[in-house]
């Protein structure tokens, strides 16, 4: 096969799904992309053996002749492409899989390429659901619960995010734990009740690539027992669910919540930045004392012995307590919420705190889309 392609078009559709392409001692041909010509059409595919995605690339000029299918070294190929940006690029494939690339000022490269034969294959979906949704949403679900996903392998189940369909709506929830998140959007609801858990790495990839698109797309899935798939634009992701029950995440959520802090975000999240400096590295434990009119935060090492504190205002119903949580924790929480006031609802120190979005304008509306989100406290050490 023979085909010129411009080398910014290469390089963008590459590093989109360059993320499933690394080293692999046991199957060494992931390590490759795979490119299919068909008529003007080149299709380039990227895996992990958990996920498969396919970008394809509609050409001017292409002749599918002789090999039309080869696989390419991933990483070399997405570096050189990564420096031929400005100029276009004709990719020669020969009848021993060798592949040739020239550029009009001269240039010439040429990769051994491999027999595609062994290279897995696009995951197909059999019995399976189907819907659409808007790209808007699966960006917002993805980007608010992935960062409390776990990462412990012994459990699986919490290392992805849970989607969920139900009367109630389309819920993402992820959790370690020790924070949880939970988004909720009732334009989705089901007479059904279904739920799947989607694997980390597939869901950063695509919300990369949808994150970039200027526009509030459809994104088509279909789905079975085991397996997933999304189409886009020009996309194709396809990957293995993960196996196992999710936790019981709505009995960790306490409803009865009576002690209620208002506060700025940015100045709680500024300020607990900076107390964080002051924190044991091995805890990022701090301390908060909320008083109805202000919150007096403190963090000490004693190892080191720093310490800091600072008081910023709030706005506080409820008895008055001193509770500890883990620095980083909040911050991660608090980078998370867009609107500038933030409502955190509390029982005791030694119980959950549920931390919610705060618009006194829509407090009273009917929203669509809600978020909570839960930090565990933290034994506060004397």
């Amino acid at each position: 096969m023979k085909f010129i392609v411009h080398g910014s078009t290469l390089s963008r559709s590459l590093n989109s799904i360059m993320g499933l392409v690394s080293k692999n001692n046991t199957i060494p041909i992931v390590e490759n992309f795979l490119f299919e010509l068909n008529g003007k059409t080149l299709s380039i595919t990227a895996s992990d053996l958990e996920t498969v995605a396919n970008v394809n690339i509609e050409l001017q000029d292409a002749e599918p002749i002789g090999i039309t299918r080869v696989c390419i070294p991933g990483k070399d190929l997405n570096t050189l492409v990564g420096q031929l940006t400005s100029l276009p690029l004709t990719i020669f494939v020969n009848e021993d899989f060798s592949v040739d690339i020239a550029t009009d000022n001269g240039g010439k490269y040429n990769f051994k390429g491999i027999d595609p034969e062994d290279y897995p294959q696009m995951i197909q979906i059999e019995d399976k659901n189907e819907f659409t949704i808007k790209s808007s949403t699966l960006v917002n679900g993805i980007s608010k619960t992935i960062f409390a996903t776990s990462n412990d392998e012994f459990r699986p189940q919490m290392a992805g995010v849970l989607c969920e369909f139900s009367p109630k709506g389309l819920t993402f929830v992820g959790t370690d734990s020790h924070k949880l998140v939970r988004l909720r959007n009732t334009s989705y609801a089901t007479d059904d009740e279904r739920a799947f858990i989607l694997p980390k790495k597939t869901l950063n990839l695509m919300n990369k690539i949808l994150s970039g698109i200027n526009e509030d797309i459809e994104v088509k899935v279909e789905n079975n027992i085991s397996n997933i798939a999304f189409y886009f634009q020009n996309y194709h992701f396809a990957c293995r669910l993960i196996e196992g029950k999710y936790p019981q995440y709505d009995a960790a959520i306490p409803t009865d919540n009576p002690n209620k802090l208002i506060v700025a975000k940015n100045s709680l999240l500024e300020s607990v930045k900076r107390i964080s400096i002051f924190t044991n590295q091995a805890t990022n434990q701090i301390r908060f004392e909320v008083t109805p009119k202000e919150i007096i935060i403190q963090a000490e090492d004693v190892d080191s012995q720093n310490k800091a504190q600072e008081r910023i205002t709030c706005s506080y119903e409820g008895e008055e307590m001193t509770i500890g949580l883990n620095a980083k924790y909040l911050t991660e929480i608090l980078n998370n919420i867009e609107t500038e006031n933030v409502c955190f609802a509390m029982s005791r120190p030694d119980r959950p705190c549920i931390v919610t979005p705060f618009d006194e304008e829509s407090k009273d509306s009917e929203q669509t889309e809600t978020l909570l989100m839960l930090v565990m406290p933290v034994i506060l050490m004397n």
